[in-house]
């Protein structure tokens, strides 16, 4: 019986939710046959079988939390008949007769010692192994190296950025050391199961010197007679705990090392920080109620402080993304802001008279895929709009495909799926895809394709009731519009009557380095001309 043991896959996550099983025990199961439904801080993914075997045990139940680095499941297969095989290899050597019993005991400590030396040094350099984080993924792309070959780093440390399927997450270092070797460069794909970078740990070297010293004690007491094992030093070991619970000592002021674990093999667990500082809390407690004169203040601190107990959590997964990209749009994109009203009425008569037609065929009929393909129409008259600028500012690039995003608030965070070649798609092919795209939002389940490679955004503020709003740019695109609530406002018509009409604000941001106010204005005036009179729209669609 062989057990899959959960993986670490960094950016602190240590544990995720069992949603459900896909197999039950005593099937029999093949190779990257999907074995369960899990839910991360990234998304909901499936984990496969590493191995073709029979399932024997399911360590949880739907619904569990399961940890990192604990079994999820059992399975019977090839992998125990090849441990089986190897055991009775061992077996058999252990029975083939000893003709080296002639040999001096302090001669085979020497062979031993040396066996052990050359070991130890080629444990020097470790290799970090990315690992398999299930539903079909097998690669990540290398977005950016935070370190350099030969450059020094503690354990915990963000040694470079990887985009997934589902994100872009940080991987740290598991030990301190050196960067020995970088197996990828910026852009590459990096494949699981395969090294991603080596570290010299230098931790062989103390490790050499303590053999050398305990073998040189051995050595002189076997020249003697049999005695005792040299006495061992006391060492201190390293906690054992994942980045998370490290980062939350560390802002608590918390020696980790001092915390006493309750995890497998002594592990520091988020639980131990707790008590931990319950612990150090009481012993100030008691110090103060040493000191009477200060006893009476300190108790209306604390009586104060406990009424304003303010909850603190970590920004992950999503949010963590989101922060990072949003934060980088503003400090390194100059915006600016043009807003606008548009009369909807027409258009709402347009897609009232389609949408049986569209739902005769499967298809829900929204505004948004109107709003799409006219966009696509405007900006092939303005093709700035649909460019982007390198970093240095130096070069404009015009992007041929209009890969239209649509902002999704899933339950994962906000989300920016984007519609691969607008210009090429029919207003019914729009409508699909933009179903497709916020169901798979929504379940968190879309792909890193859905995600990469969008050149301009819609945010569709007015769903949840704005009705204007400032967007920031989705880097590295160019521009950006927030669409507000209809409403029924009254307006003047040609002769100053008061009429009630269905009104929009939509509010747009650009890149003010490439894009000026008049172009962007223009641009705008011509998508208000498609939405406002729509039968002009429909006789452009290829």
């Amino acid at each position: 019986m062989h057990d899959f043991i959960l993986p670490d896959i960094g950016e602190g996550i240590v544990e995720c939710e069992l949603l459900e099983w896909l197999v039950k025990e005593g099937d029999l199961i093949e190779e990257d046959q999907p074995v369960a439904e899990v839910m991360t801080d990234k998304a909901t993914v499936q984990i496969p079988a590493m191995h073709a075997g029979k399932v024997s045990k399911l360590y949880y139940k739907a619904g569990e939390v399961a940890k990192v680095h604990e079994p999820l499941f059992a399975l019977d297969g090839d992998i125990e008949d090849k441990q089986n095989i190897q055991n009775s290899s061992k077996d058999d050597a252990r029975e083939q007769p000893n003709t080296e019993n002639s040999t001096p005991n302090s001669e085979k400590l020497t062979q031993q010692t040396n066996s052990s030396e050359s070991d130890l040094t080629s444990q020097q350099i470790i290799d970090f192994i990315l690992p398999d984080i299930g539903e079909g993924i097998v690669e990540c792309e290398i977005v950016k190296w935070l370190v350099e070959e030969g450059e020094k780093v503690e354990e915990d440390q963000a040694v470079v950025e990887v985009m997934t399927d589902k994100a872009l997450v940080e991987i740290p270092a598991k030990y301190s050391g050196f960067i020995n070797q970088l197996h990828y460069q910026q852009g590459d794909i990096a494949k699981v199961h395969s090294p991603l970078y080596s570290l010299n740990t230098a931790e062989g070297e103390k490790t050499h010197r303590n053999v050398n010293e305990d073998s040189n004690k051995a050595t002189k007491q076997n020249q003697n007679e049999k005695s005792s094992a040299p006495e061992q030093q006391a060492i201190k070991k390293k906690a054992l705990a994942s980045p998370a619970v490290r980062r939350l000592a560390r802002e608590n002021n918390i020696d980790i090392a001092s915390v006493l674990g309750s995890g497998k093999k002594g592990r520091v667990l988020k639980q131990d920080i707790a008590v931990h500082m319950n612990k150090i809390n009481h012993n100030e407690e008691s110090k103060q109620n040493d000191n009477p004169t200060d006893n009476n203040v300190t108790q209306a601190n604390l009586k104060e402080s406990s009424q304003h107990n303010n909850r603190v959590e970590p920004i992950r997964g999503i949010k963590a993304i989101m922060a990072k990209q949003m934060t980088d749009s503003v400090y390194t994109i100059p915006h600016f802001s043009v807003s606008e009203e548009i009369e909807m009425d027409r258009l709402m008569d347009v897609r009232r008279d389609l949408k049986k037609e569209f739902a005769e065929k499967g298809v829900k009929l929204s505004m948004m895929p109107f709003f799409i393909k006219s966009l696509s129409l405007a900006l092939k008259q303005f093709p700035i709009i649909n460019s982007q600028v390198n970093p240095q500012c130096t070069e404009i690039t015009y992007l041929k495909q209009h890969n239209i995003g649509i902002a999704v608030d899933s339950k994962l965070g906000l989300l920016v799926p984007n519609i691969k070649g607008v210009e090429n798609l029919s207003l019914f092919e729009v409508a699909q895809e933009v179903e497709r795209l916020v169901g798979l939002a929504r379940e968190g389940k879309l792909s890193n394709q859905d995600l990469k490679g969008g050149t301009i955004s819609i945010s569709n503020v007015g769903v949840i009731g704005g009705t204007t709003a400032t967007p920031v740019i989705n880097k590295p695109e160019s521009a950006i519009v927030a669409l507000g609530k209809i409403q029924r406002l009254p307006r003047f018509d040609a002769d100053d009557n008061v009429i009630p009409v269905n009104i929009m604000h939509i509010s747009w941001s650009g890149d003010h380095r490439i894009i000026d106010g008049a172009t962007m204005l223009k641009f705008s005036n011509l998508w208000k001309s498609y939405l406002e009179n729509p039968i002009r729209m429909l006789t452009e669609l290829s």
